[in-house]
């Protein structure tokens, strides 16, 4: 495992944040700290007189290491719609988010950059999640939800990871649907069309249990 990964989705409520939250507790359970960063998140709630994200705050909550809110996630917009549309005001930039991961880095061994909604979502009216991976230089870990239509979205989602010039390190199963048809042979076919290692299958679990799914992931 490297010391830091850009983790994407083939689409919104995917569960990036579930397999962020899985691959923090597999870094944990290896002996390593860690810090999961949310950079820009739509659909907060004020507490306190600021902003705050429930994926970000969950992030928070299972770091190694007590981090202040604002530095995980510097872009906290009120509405749940796209962050270039929800934060017209107050756009994302860039090197803003930089400059809070570069100090994450030397808080922690580890540390996971969680996306919004999926690799082409527009941030700001000029760049995508797409541009911010790259901006970090990161290796790619992408989620895919194992549900009707997965198959389509995970072959997009890896060519346009591939042409932006960013390492797919990997991608996580993750099954959202328990009433999903044929789930193992979807999963089957996404492994053999990919050429990226399969790092885990995440079962459909209600409540979750971060320890049992980090037992579920495995780097090689």
């Amino acid at each position: 495992m490297e010391a830091a990964y850009f983790i994407t989705g083939t689409d919104t409520d995917v569960g990036k944040t579930v397999a962020t939250l899985a691959l923090m507790h597999y870094a944990k359970q290896r002996g390593k700290t860690v810090i999961g960063m949310k950079p820009v998140a739509a659909g907060c709630e004020l507490q306190n007189g600021q902003l705050k994200n429930q994926d970000a705050l969950l992030l928070q909550a299972h770091a190694s290491v007590q981090v202040d809110y604002e530095l995980l996630n510097p872009y906290a917009y009120l509405a749940p719609v796209s962050p270039h549309i929800a934060g017209a005001n107050n756009p994302v930039v860039l090197n803003k988010v930089l400059a809070h991961f570069n100090a994450l880095t030397s808080l922690a061994d580890i540390v996971l950059v969680e996306g919004a909604g999926g690799w082409y979502a527009p941030v700001n009216d000029q760049q995508s999640i797409s541009d911010l991976a790259q901006c970090l230089a990161l290796p790619v870990i992408m989620v895919v939800a194992i549900r009707l239509g997965c198959i389509n979205h995970a072959r997009l989602t890896y060519q346009a990871i591939h042409a932006s010039g960013l390492i797919c390190a990997g991608w996580i199963a993750n099954c959202t649907d328990p009433t999903m048809l044929n789930r193992d042979e979807n999963i089957t076919t996404i492994k053999h069309a990919l050429n990226t290692p399969l790092l885990g299958i995440l079962p459909y679990q209600q409540p979750m249990d971060f320890d049992f799914l980090a037992r579920q992931i495995q780097f090689s």
